[in-house]
Formats: C-alpha cells, sequence, structure tokens
C-alpha cells in the first residue's frame, strides 16, 4: 500500500525571513553554476546553501559542503530562521503557470497536489514504481547530503490516479483558499501557494484514499534511491528492520499530484550532439528503411518563421506515429524524421520499446554512427529554440528533436516494471525547493 505519513513539516518563519522569495530555489538538478552563485548570494538564509553548498579549496573529510549545510541547518532552527510545526500536516500546493511551449494567447494552467511524506517501498514489492534509470555519481553526492543533514529539503514528485478528483477536491474543501500560508510570484512568474491541513479526521481521509493507489514517480529518482539506499544503512546500523515499526528514515518527503490533472506538462528532452553526423545524403541512405524524411529549407530572411513551420511539423507527424527532428549545423534545411509504419510494425511489445526515447537511441543513433555513449557527448535541453541555437550558432554540430513523452506511456512503463533512457521526460513545473522540509525527529 501507499503508506502516506502526516509530518510535522519545517518551514521558513515568516518573522524572521520577511521574503520567502529570496529563500526559495528551483530543484538542485536544473540550477547551473551561474545559478549556483546567484543563490547564494541572493541571501544567507537561501535554500540552495542546504541544498547544493559550494566547494571550498580546504574541504576534506570533516570539513566540506555536506558538513556545512547540516550546520547551518542546526543553526538556522536555532535561530528561529526555520521552524517546525506543532503538529502533523499535509500541505496542499499550487502552481499558478503559462507552460513554457505554449502559444502566449493560451490561459494559465494550474497544477494541484499536495506534500506530505511517505513510507519507501523497495522497487518491486510495493505500490511505488520508478520510470527512468540513475546514475551513480548523483546518487553518492545525494547520499553524502541525507547522511549529514538527516533532511529532505526538496520533495520526489510522484503521480497517482485520480480520475473523479476526490483526493484534490477533498483537500480543496478542507483548507481556506483565501488564506494560504504562502503566496508568492517566483522567478518564473509563477504563483506558489501552500496550505496546511492537520484536522486528523481530514487526514485519515486522505491516507485512506491514497492506500490503495500506485504511485509513479515522475521526478526525484535519484533522490528516491538514495532514500532507500540510507534506509538500508540506518537498520543495519541500528540493527533495526520493518518489524522495529516505521522509524523517521523510513520515509521520504513527496509531492502527490493526479495522472489526470490537467495542469500537469510533460516537455520533451532534446538531445544536443557533440560528434557531428553524416551529410543529409548520407542520412537519407542510412535511414530509409527506417524513416520517411522531410525536409524544411531555411529561409534566412525568416529564419523564425521556418522554425515554427519545423516544429508545427515535428508535433503534427506525432499525432500518427513516431516522429524526431534533425538540426546540422551548416545546412541550410531541418528535418521531420518519421518511423516508417512498417518499422513500427516490428517494435517490441514492451512499453518500453515503442517510446520515441527508445527508437531514437535503437533505430535511428546507431545508424548515424553518433558517439552517444560518453556523459560529456549530449547536452540535454527541454527548450525547443534553445536546442536549434546551439547548432545554428555553431556551438554544437548537431540536434536531434523529440515530442514530449505522454504522460499514459509513463505509467505503462512504470507499471511493467520497466525504465525509459536516462533524461527520458522533464515533467513540468517542478516544485520548489525550500517551501516545507522534511528533517527527521529522532
Amino acid at each position: 500500500m501507499a503508506n502516506v505519513i502526516p509530518f510535522r513539516g519545517v518551514l521558513y518563519n515568516p518573522a524572521v525571513v520577511k521574503d520567502i522569495t529570496q529563500v526559495v530555489a528551483p530543484p538542485y538538478d536544473v540550477i547551473d553554476g551561474d545559478g549556483q552563485a546567484a543563490f547564494h548570494a541572493r541571501h544567507p538564509n537561501n535554500v540552495i546553501r542546504l541544498e547544493l553548498g559550494l566547494d571550498q579549496p580546504a574541504d576534506g573529510a570533516s570539513n566540506n559542503r555536506y558538513t556545512r549545510a547540516a550546520g547551518l541547518l542546526q543553526a538556522w532552527l536555532g535561530s528561529g530562521a526555520l521552524r517546525r510545526d506543532a503538529h502533523p500536516a499535509i500541505y496542499p500546493y499550487t502552481i499558478e503557470y503559462r507552460n513554457p511551449k505554449a502559444e502566449p494567447e493560451t490561459q494559465t494552467k494550474t497544477l494541484q497536489g499536495f506534500l506530505s511524506t511517505v513510507a519507501l517501498e523497495e522497487f518491486g514489492t510495493g505500490h511505488i514504481y520508478p520510470h527512468e534509470n540513475t546514475r551513480a555519481a548523483a546518487k553518492a553526492d545525494r547520499l553524502e547530503l541525507l547522511q549529514a543533514c538527516k533532511a529532505n529539503f526538496s520533495p520526489i514528485f510522484s503521480l497517482f490516479s485520480d480520475p473523479g478528483g476526490s483526493i484534490l477536491q477533498l483537500l480543496q474543501k478542507s483548507v481556506d483558499r483565501d488564506k494560504p500560508r504562502l503566496d508568492f510570484q517566483d522567478d518564473e512568474g509563477f504563483r506558489q501557494r501552500l496550505w496546511g491541513i492537520t484536522d486528523q479526521g481530514i487526514l485519515d481521509e486522505v491516507r485512506e484514499a491514497m492506500a490503495p493507489k500506485p504511485l509513479f514517480i515522475a521526478d526525484g529518482h535519484h533522490r528516491y534511491e538514495t532514500a532507500l539506499t540510507y534506509r538500508r544503512m540506518r537498520r543495519q546500523q541500528a540493527g533495526a528492520s520493518a518489524s522495529n515499526g516505521l522509524q523517521p528514515f523510513d520515509a521520504v518527503l513527496m509531492l502527490f499530484s493526479s495522472l489526470e490533472d490537467r495542469g500537469l506538462t510533460v516537455l520533451p528532452t532534446h538531445r544536443v550532439l557533440a560528434t557531428p553526423l553524416p551529410a543529409p545524403t548520407e542520412i537519407r541512405t542510412l535511414l530509409k528503411e527506417v524513416c520517411e524524411i522531410e525536409e524544411v529549407p531555411i529561409d534566412d530572411r525568416n529564419e523564425q518563421e521556418t522554425r515554427t513551420r519545423f516544429l508545427r511539423a515535428l508535433r503534427g507527424r506525432a499525432q500518427t506515429g513516431h516522429a524526431f527532428g534533425l538540426v546540422q549545423r551548416g545546412v541550410q534545411a531541418f528535418f521531420v524524421l518519421t518511423l516508417r509504419p512498417e518499422r513500427g510494425a516490428k517494435l517490441g511489445a514492451s512499453p518500453r520499446e515503442t517510446l520515441d526515447v527508445s527508437i531514437l537511441h535503437g533505430e535511428i543513433l546507431p545508424r548515424l554512427r553518433a558517439d552517444t555513449a560518453s556523459e560529456g557527448s549530449v547536452v540535454y535541453t527541454k527548450d525547443d529554440q534553445e536546442a536549434i541555437d546551439l547548432v545554428r550558432r555553431g556551438t554544437r554540430p548537431a540536434a536531434l528533436l523529440l515530442n514530449p513523452t505522454k504522460v499514459s506511456e509513463v505509467r505503462a512503463v512504470a507499471a511493467a516494471g520497466e525504465r525509459m533512457p536516462h533524461k527520458s521526460t522533464y515533467f513540468f513545473p517542478k516544485p520548489l525547493t525550500g517551501l516545507v522540509m522534511n528533517v527527521m525527529e529522532e
């Protein structure tokens, strides 16, 4: 069962930290080096100092960014900059935003969900399912931070099925919509709102309703697997087991949102390559048995209009098949590669094998002899224009653009016990770090 556990959240104290916008930050894995430095400079209590501290030249085993984070956490709790809620709660949360890939006139969307902790489950043993592969270096970093701080600063993002919207309706009826605990615009202009529910009757209703529901991890696989590793370590150290009852290290902070929520957006993750691809004429020969290739000539007098037609063609072909965009440095055309129907019929039956990203890496890239094996050979971006710009400005030799993975595809892959290739999905918007934290009470 999915065991949702209300918890005593740790939040910034508005009496000490007057402006919440100065202390929250995006998830650590979307912050580059410049952004990291900027958030450190923004405010002495910015959560980046806990989640993604700066390395120092004299760092060693006893003094490093992880130990500094642990020291700062305790100092902020001691000074009152952070304070723990008096009672266990769940925290309804909404983000009002504009889809960055939508037309300008598109109306604002709202992602709804709630924050709580949830009992950890080993994959394959319960109702929590991953969908994406992870990498060892990222997990090692998160484990060091978790060991030092014994806290979750940012939530894992999970999805559950709620076709009738009953759970979110229950939450909406249980809070004063006009009196959130937090209500502000973030750096992107998105409206962020957070409430708290402590009524035991409502908490019991939510827990009961969530218990039979499978949870599909949308974002935060590294943090979830790190939490599992940390639990194993703590149990081994203490000689504890599941039979000893739930301990603080048996749960992890999570944002729960509905698969059916119209406010949920999935963006594509494009591949910008470091190695050149063959010339277009050779590509046509190499891919003739796999793809139909449509050329969109670039009009230098109005390249933006050409880009628009190219991207619309890419999205349109996805309505009836599998399509990919190709941009090459020095080539005065964009290309849409559409998988031939007869080739699609030969794909494996597993949900993973029919994903666009799997087809790209299994059917197309190997024929183009692109070196995508090494970590530094690919730049990943969710931004169509950035992917094209990196090639058109000469920074990178080629880019392959994808269509967004469907939420239904993510659910099918996870439910089948499979994993998507690395960087297959980009769920949007992502919850901010620092709104409410899970500092383990031990």
